[in-house]
Protein backbone atom coordinates (compact mmCIF):
# COMPACT_ATOMS: atom_id res chain seq x y z
CA UNK A 1 0.00 0.00 0.00
CA UNK A 2 1.31 3.32 -0.96
CA UNK A 3 0.57 6.35 1.08
CA UNK A 4 0.10 10.09 -0.05
CA UNK A 5 1.06 12.53 1.95
CA UNK A 6 -0.04 15.68 -0.62
CA UNK A 7 -3.44 16.20 0.34
CA UNK A 8 -2.43 16.57 3.85
CA UNK A 9 0.54 18.78 2.93
CA UNK A 10 -1.71 21.22 1.21
CA UNK A 11 -3.70 21.87 4.11
CA UNK A 12 -0.84 22.26 6.55
CA UNK A 13 0.62 24.55 4.06
CA UNK A 14 -3.18 25.97 3.38
CA UNK A 15 -3.60 26.70 7.22
CA UNK A 16 0.08 28.47 7.89
CA UNK A 17 -0.94 30.55 4.71
CA UNK A 18 -4.00 31.61 6.17
CA UNK A 19 -2.77 32.18 9.49
CA UNK A 20 -0.15 34.74 8.15
CA UNK A 21 -2.80 36.92 6.15
CA UNK A 22 -4.39 37.40 9.54
CA UNK A 23 -1.53 39.36 11.26
CA UNK A 24 -0.69 40.96 7.19
CA UNK A 25 -4.00 42.58 7.36
CA UNK A 26 -4.04 44.15 11.12
CA UNK A 27 -0.49 45.55 10.62
CA UNK A 28 -1.59 46.91 6.39
CA UNK A 29 -4.46 48.62 7.86
CA UNK A 30 -2.47 49.87 11.46
CA UNK A 31 0.18 51.17 8.94
CA UNK A 32 -1.22 52.26 5.90
CA UNK A 33 -5.01 51.91 6.33
CA UNK A 34 -7.09 50.62 3.66
CA UNK A 35 -5.61 52.95 0.74
CA UNK A 36 -3.15 49.61 -0.69
CA UNK A 37 -6.08 47.26 -1.36
CA UNK A 38 -5.53 47.67 -5.13
CA UNK A 39 -2.10 45.75 -4.01
CA UNK A 40 -3.92 42.05 -2.25
CA UNK A 41 -6.24 42.65 -5.77
CA UNK A 42 -2.91 42.49 -8.30
CA UNK A 43 -1.12 39.71 -6.04
CA UNK A 44 -4.16 37.85 -6.10
CA UNK A 45 -5.29 37.61 -9.57
CA UNK A 46 -1.50 36.94 -10.08
CA UNK A 47 -1.32 34.07 -7.82
CA UNK A 48 -3.98 32.73 -9.56
CA UNK A 49 -3.56 33.02 -13.22
CA UNK A 50 0.45 31.42 -12.00
CA UNK A 51 -1.26 28.88 -10.25
CA UNK A 52 -3.16 28.18 -13.73
CA UNK A 53 0.01 27.17 -15.60
CA UNK A 54 1.91 25.33 -12.77
CA UNK A 55 2.29 21.68 -13.66
CA UNK A 56 3.04 20.53 -10.49
CA UNK A 57 -0.40 19.69 -8.07
CA UNK A 58 0.85 20.99 -4.79
CA UNK A 59 2.67 24.12 -6.24
CA UNK A 60 -0.38 24.80 -7.83
CA UNK A 61 -2.88 24.64 -4.89
CA UNK A 62 -0.41 26.27 -2.88
CA UNK A 63 -0.38 29.17 -5.14
CA UNK A 64 -3.57 29.53 -5.89
CA UNK A 65 -4.40 29.09 -1.39
CA UNK A 66 -1.99 32.41 -1.43
CA UNK A 67 -3.99 33.94 -4.37
CA UNK A 68 -7.48 33.43 -2.85
CA UNK A 69 -6.08 34.52 0.17
CA UNK A 70 -4.55 37.62 -1.01
CA UNK A 71 -8.38 38.25 -2.48
CA UNK A 72 -10.10 37.68 0.48
CA UNK A 73 -8.05 39.56 2.35
CA UNK A 74 -9.01 42.62 0.40
CA UNK A 75 -12.45 42.55 2.53
CA UNK A 76 -11.24 41.99 5.60
CA UNK A 77 -9.09 45.02 5.07
CA UNK A 78 -11.94 47.01 4.95
CA UNK A 79 -13.53 45.13 8.28
CA UNK A 80 -10.70 45.55 10.08
CA UNK A 81 -11.08 49.29 9.61
CA UNK A 82 -14.68 49.14 10.63
CA UNK A 83 -12.88 47.05 13.66
CA UNK A 84 -10.44 49.54 14.71
CA UNK A 85 -13.52 52.50 14.75
CA UNK A 86 -15.41 50.03 17.02
CA UNK A 87 -12.69 49.56 19.21
CA UNK A 88 -11.49 46.12 19.21
CA UNK A 89 -8.04 47.04 17.54
CA UNK A 90 -5.84 49.81 18.37
CA UNK A 91 -6.00 52.63 16.12
CA UNK A 92 -3.18 54.37 14.55
CA UNK A 93 -2.68 57.64 15.97
CA UNK A 94 -0.90 59.44 13.14
CA UNK A 95 -4.37 58.22 10.91
CA UNK A 96 -7.16 59.52 13.37
CA UNK A 97 -8.80 61.92 10.78
CA UNK A 98 -9.03 58.86 8.59
CA UNK A 99 -11.32 57.07 11.25
CA UNK A 100 -14.81 57.44 12.35
CA UNK A 101 -16.55 56.77 15.38
CA UNK A 102 -19.17 54.30 14.76
CA UNK A 103 -22.45 53.13 17.10
CA UNK A 104 -21.07 49.92 19.52
CA UNK A 105 -24.82 48.25 18.13
CA UNK A 106 -23.14 48.20 14.34
CA UNK A 107 -22.18 45.32 13.08
CA UNK A 108 -19.88 43.96 10.65
CA UNK A 109 -22.60 42.28 8.43
CA UNK A 110 -23.96 43.91 5.97
CA UNK A 111 -27.56 42.38 5.77
CA UNK A 112 -28.92 44.01 8.73
CA UNK A 113 -27.65 47.48 7.13
CA UNK A 114 -24.79 48.02 9.76
CA UNK A 115 -27.29 46.98 13.14
CA UNK A 116 -26.13 44.29 15.17
CA UNK A 117 -29.11 41.37 15.80
CA UNK A 118 -28.99 43.11 19.13
CA UNK A 119 -30.12 46.49 18.11
CA UNK A 120 -32.82 44.93 15.50
CA UNK A 121 -34.48 43.14 18.47
CA UNK A 122 -34.49 46.07 20.79
CA UNK A 123 -36.51 47.95 17.90
CA UNK A 124 -39.09 45.50 17.58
Amino acid sequence: MELHFTGILIAVCTFLAIGMFHPLVIKTEYHTGTRYWWVFLLCGIACIVEACFMADVFWSSLTGVIGASFLWSIGELFAQKKRVEKGWFPMNPKRKNEYQTIDKNETLCPIHHGKSIYAIDDEN
